[in-house]
Parts: structure tokens; sequence; C-alpha cells
């Protein structure tokens, strides 16, 4: 399906050397030292460097999903098919959470939107404790659909949250450039989101959770969205402003995110 939706894109041709014809230009490696450069020349520069740095430790901050996958499917028995139902209410979860930022908080400026989002995730993923405890049970709420809405609900504000990182990407991109130093972003962000789940790793391990064992599971999850809170006080080395684009613009940010 991929590959005949890829037909329907309407590219540029781009006309080559006449056969025969030898093109005198800089070497590979020319071409690659001065494209180094360029892009530390432009990522070192405040307004790319800072908001980088407060992407990269939000990410960074530890989470314990892995320890709630083996609660999960250990003590409460979920199976593979309900796991994917699951995965399908997440995926869907997403769509709702970019319509949520396209429709009401693109115009909302960045650091009131990550002060929002993350401390509403913070508050909204102390729900885990309920489904640990079993006192979801005590509420007439299955493991099962309490499970899915506590999954839709933290989908739908992740996604609405991680949206203005795409666009931040975008508008920091300058022209020439915009491909190489929107991956570098992206690997940056990755990188904490690798970075937190080490972290969180080494906190399971410290608290003695297992596949098996889930004693400390709750202090845990505790632990971890209080964590979410620590990049707050950082907030101020986004840009102040909003990221919504003028009409003039919009293409172009869409096409750099794309």
């Amino acid at each position: 399906m991929t590959s005949a939706v890829a037909l329907l894109v309407n590219e540029q041709r781009l006309l080559g050397p006449a056969r025969g014809q030898i093109l005198a230009g800089p070497s590979f490696l020319e071409n690659s030292k001065e494209s180094i450069i360029e892009l530390w020349e432009t990522v070192r520069m405040p307004n790319v460097f800072l908001p980088t740095i407060f992407i990269f430790l939000w990410q960074a901050t530890p989470h314990s999903d892995s320890a709630m996958f083996y609660f999960t499917t250990n003590k409460l028995g979920f199976t593979p098919e309900f796991l994917g139902r699951v995965k399908l209410v997440t995926s869907v979860a997403s769509l709702v959470g970019v319509g949520l930022y396209n429709g009401f908080l693109k115009n909302v400026s960045l650091q009131k939107i990550f002060l929002v989002t993350t401390i509403s995730g913070s508050a909204l993923g102390m729900t885990q404790v309920l489904l640990v405890t079993g006192l979801n049970r005590m509420l007439g709420i299955s493991d099962e659909w309490f499970a899915i809405g506590d999954s839709l609900i933290l989908t739908v504000l992740g996604q609405a949250s991680f949206m203005p990182v795409l666009v931040l990407a975008a508008k920091l991109c300058p022209e020439g450039m915009e491909a190489t130093l929107f991956a570098t972003l992206m690997s940056i962000s990755n990188g904490g989101s690798v970075l937190g789940g080490l972290i969180g790793a080494g906190l399971t391990q410290l608290f003695g959770v297992t596949k098996d064992r889930f004693d400390n599971l709750t202090f845990l999850i505790i632990l971890c969205n209080l964590s979410s809170l620590l990049p707050l006080p950082l907030l101020g080395l986004l840009p102040q402003d909003n990221l919504d684009a003028k009409p003039e613009d919009s293409s172009d940010i869409e096409m750099k995110s794309n």
C-alpha cells in the first residue's frame, strides 16, 4: 500500500549531465566536512541549542513501561490478543491527540502546552496505581476496561504534547539543511527517550521489581511520574511565542514535519 501511494507523489524531475560530460566539483569528503561544520554552527545557535536541551531532558525522564508490561501479562493475565486491542486503541488515540493539538492547541504558547500537559500527564499517570493495587475493581471497573481507558487518555495527552516538538523542530530548521537538522533534532529526542528507558530500568532493579515480584511497583510508578515534573523549571529555554505559522509558512512547516 505504501508503494502504491508513493506513486502519487508529484516530484520535480532533475536533469543530469549529458552523456560523456564530466562535472567538476568538490569531493565527497569536502562536501561532508562542509555539511558537518554547517550543522554544528546551526546547532550551537542559542535559539536551536536551548530548546534542544529541554526536549532531550523532557524525554530523558524515567518511565515504568517495562515493569507495567510484566505486571499486566504475568500478574493480571492479559493475553496477546487483548494487548493487540489495546495497541489498536492507542493508535486511534494518537490520531485524536493530533486532532486535539491542531484544533485547540496550535495557537497556544509552547511553554504553556508543556506546562499543562506535563502536569496533567503526571497526575493521570498516577491512575496506574489503582490498577496495581486493585482499587479499580473496588470501584466496579474491570482490569481490562481500566487498562483500555487509561491507555486511551494517556496516549491522547502524550501525542498532543509531542506534536509541538515536531513543529518546533521544523521551525528551527534553516533553509538549505532542513532534512539534516530535523533528523538531528529527532535523533537527540530519541536519545533522550532511550536514556529515560535506561534510567527506568535502573530504578526497576533498585526497587526489586521483577517479572514475578511487584511489591514495590506502586512506589516505582509514583517516582517515575513525579520525575516527569523535573524539566519544568527549564521551560524558559523554550520560545515564549506560539508556534502557529503564518499562512505563507504553513506549507513549509508541514513538508519539514513530514
